[in-house]
């Protein structure tokens, strides 16, 4: 086994396990910080070093990465409901916690989980893409902390070197415990309409393609104090993927459509009438849901791709057919029987 050292936050979470899973497969030494209780059973079955602790506790953070070569920084709240305090609590906070704790260390190689969410909602005419140097914080919606709370987290970063920061975009796979939890039960239920057309082309990208470019990231030296996004180029549509998804689940394929405008109009009444109860959970329908499921893919990885050498690999088919899998195993009484899906892509 290598000597070298590295340690993930977020570890439990859907990128932090991949990466960890290929830095082990690449015989590497993996450390984790986990919390006391959290569900550590896939990181030790592949022989992570567990360090219990907590983000917002600076000194189990230092302990944690006592020593390290490299830090992959993945912890943050993901989600896009709640209060700003919590936002700040959950993503900013930690990642002041990280820096300092690295500054403890000896000054590891940092990589910082940021989010193309940063870049806010830019308004991109046709055939122009987003690249790294596009301004962040565009367009800024009301109660838009999510990426609010991601920007200000890479502003924290951004005062540690050496630092380098990867944006992936809407991530999918094993141990999603976000996505294809909320997702299949929603086709289920017959409460998912195509929006707008249907014939975008979606930000997906498969979480273990966004491990491998974190990792290449941490060992190239000529990414230190750059970004890059870590998006898919558009594999599949928006129509394509639903259609896949009701042919797994067995149910008929989705015919009602709703304008992206409405939908978004809706969602923020949804979203209003939820904060005005001041309720817990968020409404079914957030305009963030509905930004991410109807908007169109333009992304560029142009920089990764030339700088790193990294494209997404995993196909949607065995993408998807790898995460229904996973959760049909982990949710029976959820998904009790599964058609593998088969996709059109472009």
């Amino acid at each position: 086994m290598s000597q070298r050292l590295s340690v993930i936050t977020g570890a439990t979470g859907l990128v932090g396990s991949h990466i960890a899973e290929q830095l082990r497969g690449g015989g590497e030494r993996v450390r984790a910080l986990v919390r006391r209780g959290s569900d550590t059973a896939f990181l030790q079955s592949i022989g992570v070093e567990l360090t219990e602790g907590d983000l917002l506790d600076p000194d189990s953070v230092a302990r944690a990465v006592e020593g390290a070569d490299v830090v992959y920084h993945c912890a943050a709240r993901v989600s896009n409901w709640g209060p700003w305090s919590e936002f700040e609590r959950d993503t900013a906070t930690p990642a002041n916690n990280v820096v300092a704790a690295c500054r403890r260390a000896g000054q590891p190689r940092l990589v910082h989980v940021s989010s193309i969410s940063v870049y806010g909602h830019p308004t991109i005419r046709p055939g122009d893409s987003v690249a790294e140097d596009a301004p962040l914080g565009q367009n800024y919606w009301v109660w838009d902390y999510y990426a609010r709370s991601k920007v200000l987290a890479e502003e924290v970063a951004r005062t540690y070197a050496p630092l380098t920061i990867v944006r992936p975009s809407w991530i999918y796979g094993p141990r999603d415990r976000i996505t294809i939890p909320r997702l299949v039960p929603a086709l289920l239920g017959r409460r998912v309409p195509i929006i707008g057309p249907g014939d975008n082309f979606l930000n997906l990208i498969y979480a273990g393609d966004v491990a491998a470019g974190a990792i290449l990231a941490a060992h190239h030296a000529g990414a230190v104090g750059q970004a890059y996004n870590l998006c898919s180029e558009g594999e599949v549509t928006q129509l394509d993927m639903l259609n896949a998804m009701c042919d797994a689940l067995g149910i008929p394929r989705i015919t009602r459509r709703v304008p992206f405008g409405l939908a978004l109009r809706f969602a923020f009444l949804k979203e209003a009438f939820a904060k005005l109860l001041r309720r817990r959970e968020p409404p079914t329908v957030t305009r963030f849901i509905v930004y991410l499921v109807g908007r169109r893919t333009q992304y560029s990885i142009d920089k990764a791709r030339r700088e790193l050498g990294w494209r997404p690999h995993m196909n949607i088919q065995e993408g998807l057919h790898r995460s229904l899998t996973w959760f049909h195993q982990v949710a029976p009484d959820v998904l009790p029987s599964l058609t593998l899906p088969v996709l059109a892509t472009k």
